[in-house]
């Protein structure tokens, strides 16, 4: 019985040992990872802090952090100083259009790839991702004679062409196409529905954290550009928000904190998209590429 008792006791000890470490453990990993994001922060914190002051305040050390006289017109000059309302119309038009095309052109190819059945599927879908490998600088001479060969320069149709298809899309939503199992789409078939029936009402509706995840990457790509706009756009209403940051950066170099106010206005939209898309695209990064 003392046997018992003292086997009883050493194994509650353990676990309770055990418990201890493992809560100990999880403990100093969210306290690592607070501490990594607050480092992270720390910079967009500043930007923020900048923007709200005088321009002979930004680099006044020690750091005003919270300016005792917030400079609110700050976020009201930049509309004034350069057409900021048109490069930001231009870039959310372009980057609406381009994930709208990106989201279709990459699913119907991605259910192709994943779902259906025809010579030299592997090896097509293979050297498409390969793609992915070359730089961009090496097609990217040849793609602007090509567009000014069909007298598109300076215009957003060859931006939003050479920008409606993607490998990367492609393979993201195979990946998480492939996971659905088979077992559905026969018995859809069975049922007499088309492959565009599938396609519709089936699998879309099944890859909304692809989708989300996608939206995201595009996105963001898209409304960053800043090499794509610069070598395609040449006038002056058809630049987008990254090249009109450049130009008032050149012609108010010196005005840190109008600056900082326009490069926190850019990113205002990247960062609504993903606090609205968040839930879908860490459940889309979870789940796709689990089956290849």
């Amino acid at each position: 019985m003392e046997r018992l008792l003292t086997l009883s006791f050493l194994s509650t000890s353990i676990t309770l040992r055990s418990l201890f470490k493992f809560k100990m453990g999880k403990l100093l990993t969210y306290a690592a990872l607070i501490i990594l994001a607050f480092f992270m922060l720390l910079p967009f914190l500043w930007m923020v802090s900048a923007s709200l002051k005088l321009d002979k305040d930004v680099f006044r050390f020690p750091i005003e952090w919270i300016p005792s006289k917030p400079e609110w017109s700050n976020y009201t000059t930049i509309w004034t100083r350069i057409p900021f309302m048109t490069f930001f119309g231009n870039s959310l038009k372009l980057t609406v259009i381009i994930t709208l095309l990106q989201l279709c052109t990459s699913s119907f190819a991605a259910y192709a790839f994943a779902k259906l059945k025809f010579p030299g599927r592997d090896w097509l879908f293979l050297a498409y991702v390969g793609s992915i490998a070359i730089p961009w600088q090496v097609y990217m001479v040849p793609q602007f004679i090509l567009m000014r060969q069909f007298d598109l320069v300076d215009s957003h149709l060859s931006l939003i062409l050479l920008q409606a298809f993607s490998a990367f899309g492609v393979f993201l939503l195979r990946q998480f196409f492939v996971s659905i199992p088979d077992d559905i789409l026969d018995a859809a078939r069975i049922d007499g529905m088309s492959e565009y029936g599938i396609f519709f009402r089936i699998m879309l509706p099944l890859s909304k954290p692809a989708l989300a995840t996608l939206t995201i990457f595009t996105s963001v790509a898209v409304w960053n550009d800043f090499m794509g706009p610069l070598i395609y756009l040449n006038s002056q209403n058809l630049k987008t928000i990254q090249l009109g940051l450049r130009m008032f950066i050149q012609q108010y170099g010196a005005d840190y904190a109008l600056i900082m106010a326009a490069a926190l206005v850019s990113l205002i939209p990247v960062i609504a998209l993903f606090l609205l898309l968040q839930r879908f695209f860490v459940e889309g990064i979870a789940s796709t590429g689990v089956k290849g």
